[in-house]
Formats: C-alpha cells, sequence, structure tokens
C-alpha cells in the first residue's frame, strides 16, 4: 500500500474533546503547530484514524481538516513544505514487526 502525506488541522470547542483529538493523532503522526500534524499514511491507516476524529468529535461544534499533501517517496521522505521561521523536521520512526 503506499502512504501519503497528511496535514490535519483541527478546530475542537471543548477542551476535553480537544485533548482527545490530540491524543488520537499522537498515534498517527506528529505534532508540527498546536492543532496541526503531519501524518504519513496508507489508505487503511487514513481510514482508521478518520473514524477515530469522528468518535471524538461534536460534528456541529467541531472540525477537524485533512489534507493530502502527496505520496511518500524514499526512506527518510518529507514533504513539500514552505516554512517562514522555525521549520519542522520529521521524527525518524522505525517499524517493529
Amino acid at each position: 500500500m503506499s502512504r501519503r502525506f497528511y496535514i490535519v488541522s483541527y478546530d475542537v470547542t471543548d477542551d476535553k474533546r480537544r485533548t482527545r483529538v490530540y491524543k488520537a493523532l499522537l498515534g498517527y503522526g506528529d505534532r508540527v503547530q498546536y492543532s496541526v500534524f503531519c501524518c504519513q499514511l496508507n489508505p487503511r491507516e487514513r481510514v482508521q484514524m478518520e473514524t477515530r476524529l469522528r468518535d471524538e468529535i461534536h460534528h456541529d461544534d467541531d472540525q477537524v481538516l485533512v489534507v493530502d499533501a502527496g505520496p511518500v517517496r524514499g526512506a527518510q521522505p518529507e514533504p513539500e513544505v514552505a516554512y517562514v521561521g522555525k521549520t519542522w523536521k520529521p521524527q525518524p520512526r522505525s517499524l517493529v514487526v
């Protein structure tokens, strides 16, 4: 399965729900700003992430934005993102089987 970069941003009105969304996203990517994560996911992982987020938010009050930033290529891929100020570098990840 091919992996893709996703930028995930959330705007959650309740502190407890916001914390649950934050903790859910920790398992899928790296926090790059207060409410923004960069994730490298295959299609199955994306569906799992979105399903979990749907369960955590109130659909009338909260919003989660998932932006497809393109395919992951290479052993240590990084998304093509322009920065103004401090840059973000992905944390090295290892696969444990």
